[in-house]
């Protein structure tokens, strides 16, 4: 290959630098739905021959299709099909990922590719995929009890209100209340004045940490020192599978999550997570006093982390896959057959 350009979109500067031979990196510093018109001028300007989309948007679909450049999509999104107005884009998003020069279209996680199949993707071009872990729970044990009288809860993702971050300060409040004190370390960027504010007005900022984006490598140790790590999503924010509920696993820190369609089939309440209705600190507040205030439950889940982990494991791993697209093959082309949803190797969820 002459050249390998990865194109970041959302930066904080603007650059395009070659950092090694090869190898191109360009910040847009653009919000990529709402100036997508810049990120398809910086893509017309190096004439790509291939083209690897992680974000579902159409416009630049349209653009590789447009200009004959063969693209695959590797998404970590859900498409749940609520609204009528979600429905059309959906359908729209279908058809062009439908176009025959649209090769393949990845999703993290068996349930986001069956998200994908229901909005009318074609399911011979659907492939679930993972990255590499480079963390797992071989490298720690389970654990038997929460800390005593020094409970610990953290949430790590996007500080925003679909993510759920309201409605753990909520339940934070709602434990004060009970008499069960706990403390939240959220792990994130995003809007952070506003859940500030947010915690002042429910008095409890003295029992929130606001820890802004920690480095890949402490995520697991925060987990590992935390008693639960709370995954609290609403069923609009696209989720395909957070890496949160595998780093969890792999710290045997069991997790307090919301019923997102997504996470089904993934995560079995009192088996090896706690799940409350998406939306409802009440009952999220319920399953961390369950959780928190019976040992045996709290080691059970505990204990199923390693298999919960295993289980989540897909064979497809990202860079197999771009490398198998990349040098075509007919042998190549039989294994990315071979890993469709098409296969009927996977199992189908039922997704709302």
């Amino acid at each position: 290959m002459d050249e390998v350009i990865l194109l970041c979109c959302k930066s904080t500067q603007i650059y395009n630098d070659v950092i090694a031979k090869g190898l191109r990196v360009i910040g847009a510093g653009v919000e990529p739905y709402q100036q997508v018109h810049t990120i398809l001028r910086i893509i017309a300007a190096h004439k790509p021959t291939h083209l690897v989309i992680h974000f579902p948007i159409p416009e630049i679909f349209r653009w590789a299709i447009r200009n004959k450049v063969k693209t695959i999509g590797l998404l970590a999104d859900s498409f749940l099909r609520t609204g009528l107005r979600r429905q059309w884009k959906n359908y729209s998003l279908a058809r062009l990922l439908n176009h025959q020069q649209i090769d393949w279209i990845g999703n993290h996680g068996i349930n986001s590719c069956f998200s994908l199949q229901q909005i009318g993707v074609k399911s011979h071009k659907i492939i679930p995929y993972d990255w590499s872990h480079a963390v797992t729970p071989e490298l720690f044990s389970a654990k038997h009890q929460p800390n005593e009288n020094n409970w610990k809860l953290i949430y790590v993702g996007s500080v925003i209100e679909s993510k759920g971050v309201g409605d753990i300060l909520n339940a934070v409040a709602i434990l004060q209340e009970r008499n069960f004190p706990v403390t939240l370390q959220i792990a994130g960027s995003g809007e952070i004045d506003k859940f500030t504010d947010c915690a002042e007005r429910l008095g409890i900022r003295d029992r929130i940490t606001f820890l802004g984006v920690v480095p890949n490598h402490l995520v697991i140790k925060f987990m590992r020192d935390a008693d639960i790590v709370v995954v609290p999503s609403w069923h609009e924010y696209p989720e395909a599978l957070p890496l949160t509920i595998y780093e969890a696993f792999c710290a045997y820190t069991p997790l307090v999550a919301s019923n997102h369609p997504m996470f089904r089939g993934n995560l079995q309440h009192e088996v090896n997570a706690m799940i409350f209705p998406a939306q409802n600190p009440n009952l999220l507040a319920d399953c961390v006093i369950q959780l928190l205030s019976q040992p045996h439950l709290y080691a059970r889940i505990s204990n199923a982390s390693a298999i919960s982990w295993q289980q989540l494991q897909i064979p497809v791993k990202w860079a197999d896959f771009i490398e198998k697209w990349l040098y075509t093959s007919s042998i190549h082309d039989k294994w990315l057959h071979n890993h469709s949803l098409a296969s009927g190797h996977y199992n189908s969820p039922t997704c709302q």
